[in-house]
């Protein structure tokens, strides 16, 4: 890949813009190559326009622990389309070339990232405009690598704190959190819940004693009024599955216009 110059990363101007007005930044995950790269990208950017914040691009991985059905789902058929590392970061060239400006994190596992090499993965995707990247089975103690090579490049390299992390776990984790911290909203895997945790306002509240870092919330979310509850207590909220689960009741020439009403619905301003 050619050498393109890097980017001040996006992360902290985003949050600093929807906390003045008082708004929750909506970030959707899309995996890439779901169900074709090419419709991938045309979600992602129908997103943008509609004003999405930031976005969480899925790296396609056979054992996505972390993930629930309708993730797992979707990495299995960007697999089988052929989906490699590489076409994500030209994925992401792309976007850029199409002029999008909101900030992207990569979800992906550490596995394919060894495999490409961790130095060389970061440089690549840095090069072609990505902000972050979420390692769901790194832990913070075995991150150092990955670090190393995020500060580097002037990436964040985004950690994940659960309602189960310790006191100690949290305190280790701001220390190095740069970006967002993703806090899971519920113990389990991803996909769409009819309630939020009530317990999620103290949960949130012992990170955010540690750290100024901007908070996003993921797993479950998948109404207004769950939004409006991360809301009061975080910077950002991660839609996934629930969107994901919408669209895929529609032709795939419809999915862009489907999560766009997705989108709107969770913001109150469209009916499903």
């Amino acid at each position: 890949m050619t050498t393109a110059s890097i980017q001040p990363s996006r992360f902290d101007a985003t949050f600093a813009g929807f906390r003045a007005r008082s708004e929750v930044a909506i970030m959707p995950f899309v995996t890439a190559g779901y169900p074709t790269i090419e419709t991938s990208e045309k979600i992602i950017l129908a997103l943008a326009a509609a004003g999405a914040a930031a976005f969480e691009i899925g790296i396609p991985y056979s054992d996505p622990l972390a993930d629930g059905p309708t993730v797992q789902h979707s990495s299995q058929v960007a697999l089988r389309n052929g989906t490699k590392l590489r076409d994500v970061i030209a994925l992401v060239q792309r976007l850029r070339d199409a002029g999008m400006q909101a900030p992207i994190v990569l979800m992906g596992y550490y596995n394919p990232l060894v495999r490409y090499g961790v130095e060389q993965f970061v440089a690549d995707a840095a090069a072609a405009g990505v902000d972050g990247f979420i390692v769901p089975d790194l832990p913070v103690e075995e991150s150092d690598r990955l670090h190393t090579a995020c500060k580097e490049y002037g990436r964040n390299l985004v950690y994940m704190i659960a309602p189960t992390s310790t006191d100690e776990l949290i305190a280790t984790t701001a220390e190095r959190a740069s970006g967002f911290i993703y806090c899971v909203s519920v113990t389990g895997v991803t996909g769409a819940r009819d309630q939020m945790s009530q317990a999620l306002g103290d949960y949130l509240g012992r990170i955010r004693a540690k750290t100024d870092v901007p908070l996003a919330v993921g797993f479950g979310i998948s109404r207004p009024e769950h939004l409006e509850q991360v809301g009061k207590h975080a910077d950002g909220a991660i839609i996934a599955s629930a969107m994901m689960n919408y669209f895929n009741q529609f032709p795939e020439e419809e999915f862009p216009e489907r999560a766009t009403r997705f989108f709107h619905y969770m913001q109150g301003n469209a009916d499903l």
